[in-house]
C-alpha cells in the first residue's frame, strides 16, 4: 500500500468515519499566511516543481542544510534540478519529520504521484511533476481553487499599498484574498536607522506627516481604515515577547520625539514606547471588530553572517524562551477594563506555555464571543503530529475544543493547502481512538459536528461573522 492512501493516519474505523464524512470536504479559511498577494494577482505559474516547492520554504532548507547539503542548492545559483535532487536525497534521513509528511501529502494531492521521493526515484518524480506544471490547475489561482480555498489572509505592512487584493477583487476571483494588518516595524524603535525610514514611508502612505507620538497615532488610525476599506479583519503582531511596561503618555511622546529628531532611545524607553504600540494597536482592532493575533516566542536571526548574506526568514530562527504571563495579564487586563479587548488568536512558539495560554483565555472570556480568546493552532516548529495533540489536549482539558478556529498553513508556498488536510487527519485521527476506548462518548454525528467546526465553521464565524 502507498505511504499517501485514503487512510493515512487514521488507525481505528470511527477516524475514518469522522475524516471522510465530516472533514475531509470542507473548505478551507486559510486565515494566516505568507502568500505574496502579487503572484495571486497575476496568477503566477512555474516552471517545474522545484521553483514552487523550494523557492522559499525555509523548513525545507533547513533540513537541506542539515543534511550537508551545499547553500548553492538551498539558496544559491544551483539549478532546479538539482536542488529538487539535493531536497529528494534529504528525504532519505527525514523519516517522523512532518516535511517527509507533507511532501508526500502534495505529491499524491496535485501531482498524483504516491511513489516515496529519494535519490532513485527523483529523476522520474520530477519528469512526471514537470510534465504536468502547465495545466491550469497548477498556476497560483489554479491551486487554490482545486485546494476548496474559501479565504486567505495575507501578511501585510500598513504602508503598503494593497493593490494586488484590489486587483483581485475586481478580477472576480472566487477566492476571497485578503490583507492582515502586521505592524511589527512600528516598533522597531531601538533601531533608529530601519525605525525612521519606516515612519518616513508611513508619512507618505498616509498623506502626513508623522513627527510625534499624536501624529503617529493619527496616520495608523487612517492607514487602518484603508485596510479595513480592502476587507482586513484580522491584524497580527510578531513579537519577541508580550510589551507590557507601564508607562505614561509623556514618555511615550518624549521617546517618539527623541528618536524621530535624530536621538537614541535607552532599552527603557524602548520598553516603554513598544508596550504603547502593543496596546494602542489592539485597542484599534477592538474598534474596528477586527480579530487580532498574537505570535511571540522566537528568537530570530541567530546566525549573524547568514542574515547578513540571506536576510531575515530564511531559516535561522528558533524556540525563544520568555516568561509573559505577567505581561500578557497586565496588557488584556488594562484593555478589559477599557472595553478594548479584542478577540484574540494567542500562538506560542514554546510548547511549554500551551496549558498556562489556556488558563489565562479563560480569565477573559466574554460573551457573546464563543472562544473570544483562542488557542492558536501550533505554530512552526510545532506544527508537526506531536504539537497539534499536545495543543488539542490543552485546549480541550482547560478549554473548549469546539470552539477552536482550526489550522493555517503560515507558508509562502500555494502546495502548502495539505496542511488543513494533516491537522485535520490527525484531530479525527485522535478523536476516533479515544471513541473506541470509550473515552469521549462514542457519538459519530455530535463528534462529527465539532469536527467540521473546527475545520471550517468556527473560522468563518469568528474572523466572518457567518451565523
Amino acid at each position: 500500500m502507498a505511504f499517501i492512501n485514503d487512510e493515512f493516519l487514521l488507525t481505528t474505523e470511527t477516524a475514518k468515519e469522522l475524516y471522510h464524512n465530516y472533514a475531509e470536504k470542507m473548505p478551507i479559511i486559510d486565515y494566516h499566511c505568507h502568500l505574496p498577494p502579487s503572484e495571486i494577482a497575476e496568477d503566477k505559474r512555474w516552471e517545474n516543481i522545484a521553483q514552487v516547492w523550494l523557492g522559499g520554504d525555509h523548513y525545507k532548507w533547513r533540513q537541506m542544510r542539515s543534511n550537508g547539503v551545499d547553500e548553492q542548492f538551498v539558496t544559491g545559483n544551483g539549478s532546479w534540478h538539482d536542488k529538487f535532487v539535493k531536497f529528494a536525497e534529504t528525504m532519505e534521513v527525514l523519516l517522523k519529520n512532518p516535511l517527509f509528511d507533507w511532501s508526500h501529502l502534495e505529491l499524491a494531492r496535485y501531482f498524483g504521484v504516491t511513489d516515496r521521493l529519494c535519490r532513485a526515484t527523483a529523476e522520474d518524480i520530477w519528469a512526471r511533476c514537470n510534465a504536468q506544471m502547465a495545466e491550469p490547475g497548477f498556476s497560483a489561482r489554479g491551486l487554490m481553487t482545486r485546494s476548496n480555498v474559501k479565504a486567505v489572509c495575507t501578511t501585510d505592512d500598513p504602508v503598503d499599498s494593497l493593490e494586488h487584493h484590489k486587483a483581485v477583487a475586481d478580477s472576480g476571483f472566487e477566492v476571497k484574498v485578503l490583507p492582515a494588518w502586521r505592524s511589527d516595524k512600528a516598533s522597531k524603535i531601538d533601531n533608529p536607522a530601519v525605525w525612521n525610514d519606516w515612519m518616513d514611508k508611513l508619512s507618505a502612505a498616509a498623506g502626513m506627516p508623522v513627527k510625534t507620538w499624536d501624529d503617529f497615532l493619527d496616520a495608523m488610525d487612517k492607514r487602518h481604515a484603508f485596510f479595513e476599506s480592502r476587507g482586513c479583519v484580522i491584524s497580527d503582531y510578531g513579537v519577541t515577547e508580550i510589551f507590557a511596561a507601564p508607562y505614561t503618555e509623556g514618555e511615550v511622546r518624549a521617546a517618539f520625539r527623541k528618536v524621530r529628531e535624530g536621538g537614541v532611545a535607552t532599552p527603557a524607553e524602548a520598553l516603554k514606547f513598544k508596550s504603547a504600540w502593543l496596546y494602542e494597536g489592539l485597542r484599534a482592532d477592538a474598534k474596528a471588530n477586527w480579530s487580532t493575533q498574537l505570535h511571540y516566542c522566537c528568537l530570530r536571526d541567530n546566525n549573524t553572517g547568514m542574515f547578513r548574506k540571506l536576510g531575515p526568514d530564511t531559516g535561522f530562527d528558533c524556540i525563544g524562551d520568555w516568561s509573559v504571563t505577567e505581561s500578557l495579564s497586565r496588557l488584556f487586563d488594562r484593555l478589559e477594563q477599557d472595553g478594548s479587548l479584542p478577540r484574540t488568536v494567542l500562538y506560542s512558539l514554546n510548547p511549554k506555555d500551551n496549558e498556562m495560554l489556556a488558563t489565562l483565555m479563560g480569565c477573559f472570556q466574554k460573551g457573546p464571543d464563543r472562544g473570544k480568546l483562542q488557542l492558536g493552532a501550533a505554530w512552526w516548529f510545532l506544527d508537526q503530529k506531536d504539537g497539534m495533540k499536545k495543543q488539542i489536549e490543552a485546549l480541550s482539558a482547560l478549554g473548549c475544543l469546539g470552539n477552536f478556529v482550526g489550522m493555517l498553513t503560515d507558508s509562502r508556498s500555494f502546495l502548502s493547502y495539505t496542511r488543513h488536510e494533516y491537522f485535520r487527519r490527525i484531530l479525527c485521527g485522535k478523536l476516533g481512538e479515544e471513541m473506541e476506548r470509550g473515552e469521549i462518548p462514542n457519538d459519530v454525528a455530535w463528534v462529527g459536528g465539532i469536527v467540521s467546526d473546527i475545520s471550517y465553521n468556527n473560522a468563518n464565524r469568528y474572523f466572518f461573522g457567518a451565523k
